[in-house]
């Protein structure tokens, strides 16, 4: 279960909604590929495997290794799912935000003050 409370950063969000994109089973340079044509974000291949590998040590992410192949020297491709955790910590993400958007409207000036 996901820690009530507990945010994921605004790149762990789009790296986890990109893998379920792509079914579920995505590796680097389709996830990489993927973002930037949804997105128009140009992410560097080190920083979305470090993301990753975030992702997968706090259990939002699982990863194997698929068959190698002759176009990558045979080399394996490393595939990455999003886990039960990963889906309940998007969804908690998701409710709020939307919570927090209610009510709000851009380009208007209101001001409240709390406390």
């Amino acid at each position: 279960m996901a820690e009530p409370g507990k945010i994921l950063g605004e790149f762990e969000q789009i790296t986890l909604l990109a893998l379920l994109q792509l079914d579920n089973c995505g590796y680097g340079a389709v996830i990489r590929q993927l973002l930037h044509d949804k997105i128009g974000r140009d992410v560097a291949i080190g920083a979305l495997y470090a993301t990753l590998e975030r992702l997968e040590k706090k259990g939002m992410v699982r990863s194997w290794l698929g068959d190698a192949t002759p176009e990558r020297g045979g080399r394996a491709k490393r595939y990455f799912e999003v886990s039960a955790k990963g889906k309940l910590a998007l969804q908690q993400c998701k409710t709020a935000l939307d919570t927090m958007w209610q009510g709000i409207v851009l380009g208007t000036h209101q001001e409240h003050r709390y406390g």
